[in-house]
């Protein structure tokens, strides 16, 4: 289960190295080619309830085993792709294989486990793959990318896709398929709303804040988003259940998961650029520029079980994003003088340290307090935070690069070649997305001081195992209780 979905995460992040490499083979634009990312995130985030929903109607291994199927021949197709838009259509396909697979995947690893400190192993090896695995996905495609091309980051997921296919029969027992319905309606306004919301944010980075089409596609993303949320308020079985987000402190972690992973992925997107544009490594150097984040997100990510009994999740989740603050804000001084050592590694090394401590008790409040029969969608939405945090937050971003590069273009400088010149400007663009990234972290630290504080309600009609475990990981104590009470 983990190889699978580490396979599905490291697809969100390992094009990153090989996106200029992609740019010029395929001819996009700077501004369009977040969508070889955004492509793949989006019908990820958009689909992952409706992949869940599936999971429990048709049964999980099989729609897991569909879902593996359909990303792997979408990652072929990919790789042979003969234009952008064939492979931005592969990449959704991709979306979709994975929204389909990787829900299984947190709900077969937590009833895998029993409850107590084996489940807390589990899970916090689920948050190392989910969190370390992104940022790993950058190394290997700096390495596939130098040493083959960049096509491979693409065709390496067909064996890996095809050696899980085998071994899934063997190891996974099918479970129990329940009577329901599916809510399409819900899907398709969801997906499409989001997607017309990148799409604005995209628009506006080429062409201004005041273009006609952007100023559309904003308003045809808030009305498609009324209209899912109505839908969802009436459906009798809505692919989100709007009373997850009844509890404060879920919401609370769900909305802190979007900034903080928005800004993650705007963080991984410029800063590959930036060090293979302006800094000129090449692809292996910028894969392996983040292997000391991605060492050190992984072993914080799982030591952070053993400090939740002695400093509570809450207070450990403030410390951990201090860092994450302090980095972001670093890279936001980034400039054409600036070197790997005195101004990316500093910042690379916090972010790990800080995001390892995070993650693991942020999982936990998402899915405390949980009702048993909403624990499979609490477990989706947790996924659906991250892919919509990349997608929104990266589009956000690089509209943000857009309109901060447009102006320095307008102001040529005096005696600067072009290349310089052209350094500077993506420089500056660069420096003023990492400024809001760093905005987006603070966002969620100030989310994580206010509303993670009380331990989530009771569920009306009993708790599930994930629910109970979770609750013990993320109550906080409000007298001077013991630390081991939390």
């Amino acid at each position: 289960m983990l190889g699978a979905q580490l396979m599905i995460i490291l697809d969100a992040t390992v094009v990153n190295i090989a996106l200029p490499h992609i740019q010029a083979g395929l001819h996009f634009s700077a501004t369009s080619l977040s969508w070889v990312l955004n492509g793949y995130t989006l019908t990820f985030g958009g689909l992952l309830l409706l992949g869940g929903r599936a999971g429990d109607i048709l049964g999980r291994r099989r729609v897991f085993l569909a879902g593996i199927a359909l990303f792997t021949v979408a990652s072929l197709a990919g790789g042979l792709a003969p234009s952008a838009g064939v492979l931005i259509a592969a990449r959704a396909v991709q979306g979709v294989g994975g929204a389909l697979a990787s829900p299984a995947v947190l709900a077969l690893v937590v009833s895998g486990f029993a409850e107590g400190r084996e489940r807390t192993r589990a899970l916090a090896l689920y948050a190392g793959v989910v969190t370390g695995g992104a940022s790993l996905g950058l190394v290997l495609g700096g390495i596939i990318t130098q040493w083959l091309d960049w096509r491979w980051v693409l065709f390496v997921n067909v064996p890996v896709g095809l050696a899980v296919i085998a071994a899934t029969p063997l190891f996974v027992t099918e479970t129990p398929r329940l009577a329901g319905r599916f809510d399409l309606t819900g899907a398709i306004t969801s997906t499409t709303g989001v997607a017309a919301l990148v799409y604005a944010f995209i628009r506006a980075a080429s062409n201004g804040w005041g273009d006609k089409i952007a100023l559309t596609a904003f308003a045809v993303a808030a009305v498609l988003l009324v209209v899912f949320v109505l839908t969802e308020t009436r459906a009798q079985q809505p692919i989100t259940p709007l009373r997850l987000f009844a509890d404060a402190s879920r919401s609370g972690s769900y909305a802190a998961r979007l900034l903080l992973v928005g800004g993650m992925f705007g963080m991984f997107y410029f800063l590959t650029q930036f060090l293979q544009d302006v800094l000129g490594f090449s692809p292996l150097r910028a894969g392996v520029a983040f292997l000391p984040m991605t060492v050190l997100l992984f072993a914080t990510s799982r030591f952070a079980p053993r400090l939740i009994p002695v400093v509570g999740p809450r207070r450990l989740m403030i410390l951990g994003m201090l860092p994450v603050i302090v980095g972001m804000a670093w890279l936001s001084r980034v400039s054409p003088d600036t070197s790997y050592w005195s101004g990316v590694l500093g910042p690379m090394l916090l972010f790990g340290v800080g995001m390892g401590m995070v993650f693991v008790p942020l999982t936990g409040a998402s899915l405390a307090g949980v009702r048993p029969e909403d624990s499979g969608a609490s477990s989706s939405m947790v996924n659906v935070m991250q892919q919509l945090g990349g997608s929104v937050g990266l589009a956000a971003l690089v509209a943000v690069f857009g309109t901060a590069s447009r102006s320095v273009l307008a102001h040529p400088v005096a005696g600067m070649s072009a290349t310089d010149f052209r350094h500077h400007v993506l420089a500056h663009g660069m420096s003023a997305a990492f400024g809001v990234a760093a905005l987006f972290d603070l966002a969620a630290l100030v989310l994580i001081a206010l509303l993670l504080r009380a331990p989530a309600p009771a569920a009306a009609a009993g708790r599930s195992p994930v629910a109970d475990r979770a609750r013990s990981l993320v109550r906080v104590p409000d007298t001077a209780e013991e630390p081991e009470a939390s």
